[in-house]
């Protein structure tokens, strides 16, 4: 709300993924209501209030967040699709919560130029929808490099190169079962249970799932993250860098054609109210705000330490011949808004840390009526087209999901 009275104009132009859409053709619909600033992932605006879950008939369940309205216009049939951000889970938790398809592609084949800025190095954008295939037609017309955002993936990018969706593609197909993704003690009978036929639904369709222990898991990322900074002697890697969402922040306004320096002054402290790695004084930001995000010291090292780990999971994959790992997107479903969430370690962070796609696809509904779970594929870093085919034939052979119903 402080933001909003602060900059109450309309910004002057679209950002980069609402201009590839409009190019394809899409209507553009309108916003939806997020969690401010991306930074929480219940779906709570000070602005407008609490986002309610398109399943929930009480009004007192959670949609998830940040991408809490994306996900509630899917699941209610509003939009076809819609678009998400993803930093740590704010993506895929509103696509489990209301039982539709999320996705976090790759790190770097969304540009995020024109969206306001969380964190460079981990940030990434992709599709909500009721089906793999609408989320596949989105992400194909948004995916693609442009210098503007200066860790976006390079290499060309061939539009029509997601639309390869087979009802057969899990036929011999090999996935990783990684158990220690699975907090099955932890887990109610119920969620055990739908993760289990979800399972049992990828073997029937042809699957080779195996039980898989990967070389970097969710418990020892971060160790991994920091061994291979220390070992090359570069500076300690830091995703959270304050001088690199200073600078993306500046970037930001710079790119609406608006005195730049001026306008993130006047926001730092309701920006810095979630974002509080960013100095309380201007003078100190003043001169953080300049700096290239590419070339941040903290974001380089981070940068290269994930290029070692990834290579070490890639290993994993190549030993065991893998397509994909999968594993609950989360382990539990939607609390309700007012409540904690259980306190279960899920995956969410590990995707973002290493910039690994993940397609989170419904796996069922629970006895209360609302979404259960979703089940994840996960894979290296530009597998998202046979991530997408992979979760399709899930989907084509689960059929789980279910829409609202009021």
């Amino acid at each position: 709300a402080e933001w909003a009275r602060l900059f109450p104009e309309s910004v002057r132009r679209d950002a980069i993924e609402v201009e590839r859409m409009r190019a394809a053709g899409a209507v553009v619909l309108g916003k939806t209501v997020a969690d401010d600033f991306a930074y929480r992932g219940n779906g709570t605006s000070s602005l407008s209030g609490q986002v309610r879950n398109a399943h929930d008939r009480s009004g007192t369940k959670t949609p998830g967040g940040s991408s809490a309205g994306s996900a509630g216009s899917v699941a209610c049939g509003i939009a076809f699709a819609a678009l998400g951000t993803d930093d740590g889970g704010s993506n895929r938790i509103p696509a489990q919560f209301c039982g539709v398809v999320g996705m976090k592609p790759t790190f770097g084949l969304v540009p995020r130029t024109g969206v306001i800025p969380t964190w460079p190095y981990l940030d990434a954008h992709g599709p909500l929808a009721r089906n793999v295939a609408d989320a596949a037609l989105l992400l194909d017309a948004i995916a693609g490099p442009d210098a503007s955002d200066g860790l976006a993936l390079t290499a060309p990018w061939a539009r029509g190169s997601l639309a390869m969706l087979h009802d057969d593609a899990l036929v011999n197909a090999r996935l990783g079962l990684v158990d220690a993704h699975v907090p099955r003690t932890q887990m109610s009978a119920e969620s055990l249970a739908v993760f289990d036929r979800a399972i049992g639904d990828l073997r029937s369709a042809g699957a080779v799932v195996e039980s898989c222990a990967p070389a970097v898991t969710r418990a020892n990322v971060r160790t991994l993250f920091t061994e291979a900074a220390a070992s090359r002697g570069d500076v300690a890697p830091n995703a959270n860098s304050p001088a690199a969402t200073a600078n993306a922040l500046f970037r930001y306004f710079l790119a609406q054609g608006v005195d730049a320096r001026r306008d993130v002054e006047r926001g730092l402290a309701a920006y810095r109210a979630f974002y509080d790695v960013l100095p309380k004084e201007w003078a100190e930001m003043s001169r953080l705000i300049d700096q290239p995000y590419e070339r941040d010291p903290a974001g380089v090292s981070f940068a290269r330490s994930r290029g070692t780990v990834v290579a070490q999971l890639a290993e994993t994959f190549r030993v065991q011949r893998l397509d994909a790992m999968v594993y609950p997107t989360m382990p539990f479903p939607a609390p309700r808004a007012v409540d904690p969430w259980p306190d279960v370690r899920t995956t969410l962070g590990y995707g973002n840390w290493l910039g690994l796609p993940e397609v989170s696809v419904p796996s069922g509904m629970g006895a209360d009526g609302m979404p259960a779970g979703n089940l994840s594929f996960v894979g290296l870093p530009g597998s998202d087209a046979r991530l997408l085919a992979l979760a399709h034939a899930y989907e084509r052979r689960s059929r789980r999901f279910v829409a609202p119903v009021w």
